[in-house]
């Protein structure tokens, strides 16, 4: 099937806002003729006419309407294009964000509150693989992929901002967190970890250092589910603060009084581009202002 024509569209959206072959015509600089022809042209594509004829004046037909109404969309989108690359224009496209499946609800929140309370301006918000995430944002797909790791991007196109840094804690019911020592603890409750291998990793070294061999209750790809277990007195999260913000404001969960020397970092990572989103720098700024030594890492 042979695509519609764009000119033959043009020309018949301008006849019918005129409702007058020989005024659209002048306008369009064509002859009366010609224009006609690109008329019958588009019916013939389209399978319907187009216009009625009432004296000297064309009325549209019910397909005419239909196709008015996207040809007007079509080309106002165009002019929306040109305004928008040009710097001429105050609509906001959509922020599409990334977050990595991991990733703390409540940080994501805090990271993108900011661009939800601006009017206007809706937020596409996508949770899953940072290796997925990090291809649709090389393809364009996405304007911001928030993580805890920063990326290593050979070709220099990727960009890792550092916006914000917790301390990684144990949290739980306060039933649970009557221990004398950090060892105690760690002998004592089954932990809830999250999928994350820097944290994996660190528990491991701390445990070493103590000569503990901690009891793994659960291990978890996403952070609503760490929250949710520790919520249900399952057992003890190994987690940032901000997983469990809302619980421990209420008391319901407390955090063990022990510095586990872990902090865990968050990042935003964003593509280089000519046209970036007109509130990225702005969220990106918001956010790493909380930090006193706010890293930039290409």
């Amino acid at each position: 099937m042979s695509s519609l024509n764009y000119h033959h569209l043009r020309y018949f959206r301008e006849v019918a806002h005129t409702g007058h072959l020989t005024r659209a015509a002048e306008q369009l600089n064509l002859s009366q003729s010609a224009l006609s022809s690109q008329i019958k042209q588009l019916e013939a594509r389209l399978g319907h006419p187009l216009f009625n004829r009432i004296g000297r004046r064309l009325e549209l037909t019910e397909v005419g309407r239909i196709a008015l109404d996207h040809a007007d969309r079509i080309f106002e989108t165009g002019d929306d294009l040109l305004a928008v690359l040009n710097g001429q224009t105050e609509a906001m496209p959509p922020l599409r964000a990334g977050a990595q499946s991991t990733l703390s609800r409540n940080f994501q929140m805090r990271m993108l509150r900011p661009a939800l309370a601006q009017d206007g301006l809706q937020v596409v918000l996508r949770s899953g693989l940072a290796t997925d995430l990090l291809s649709d944002l090389r393809d364009l797909n996405l304007d911001i992929v928030l993580t805890t790791e920063p990326v290593v991007d050979a070709t220099g196109d990727l960009v890792s901002r550092r916006v914000a840094e917790q301390a990684v804690a144990l949290h739980g019911a306060p039933s649970r967190m009557d221990h004398p020592d950090l060892a105690a603890l760690l002998r004592s409750q089954p932990l809830i970890l999250p999928s994350d291998p820097a944290l994996k990793s660190a528990l491991a070294a701390l445990a070493d250092r103590l000569n503990v061999t901690p009891t793994i209750l659960a291990e978890v790809d996403d952070m609503a589910m760490v929250r949710l277990l520790t919520r249900e007195d399952a057992g003890v999260a190994l987690a940032p603060a901000v997983v469990l913000a809302d619980e421990i404001a209420s008391g319901r969960i407390v955090t063990a009084p022990f510095d586990l020397g872990v902090r865990e970092r968050f990042y935003a990572i964003t593509k280089r581009r000519s046209f970036p989103h007109p509130v990225l720098a702005d969220l990106l700024d918001a956010a790493a202002s909380h930090l006193p030594d706010a890293a930039t890492m290409a």
